[in-house]
């Protein structure tokens, strides 16, 4: 099996807190989809985030819950990372 070591990319993230700020949507532009969140006690706000890897009928496969990580990728796509797997993978840039 041959292996492989992900490249060293600066990227741009943002956390998924409910509610949305304005810098938020700047952020993920037309990417983002619909945000709710229940009226329930402890229910957990999500948003929907269109990628790269959408269909071709543009319906959007990813749903952000709240703490996830939106990360831009290298060419510019969106998409969202559990916050454990964030941790694991990228580390903060001076």
């Amino acid at each position: 099996m041959n292996k492989f070591r992900k490249r060293p990319v600066v990227i741009e993230a943002m956390r998924f807190v409910y509610p949305v700020t304005q810098e938020f949507r700047d952020f993920v532009g037309d990417s983002l989809g619909a945000v709710e969140k229940l009226r329930r006690p402890r229910a957990v706000a999500y948003a929907i985030i269109r990628t790269l890897e959408d269909g071709p009928d543009g319906e959007a496969k990813h749903i952000a819950t709240e703490g996830d990580w939106i990360i831009k990728g290298v060419s510019g796509e969106f998409y969202p990372c559990k916050p454990d797997i964030f941790a694991m993978t990228y580390e903060a840039v001076e």
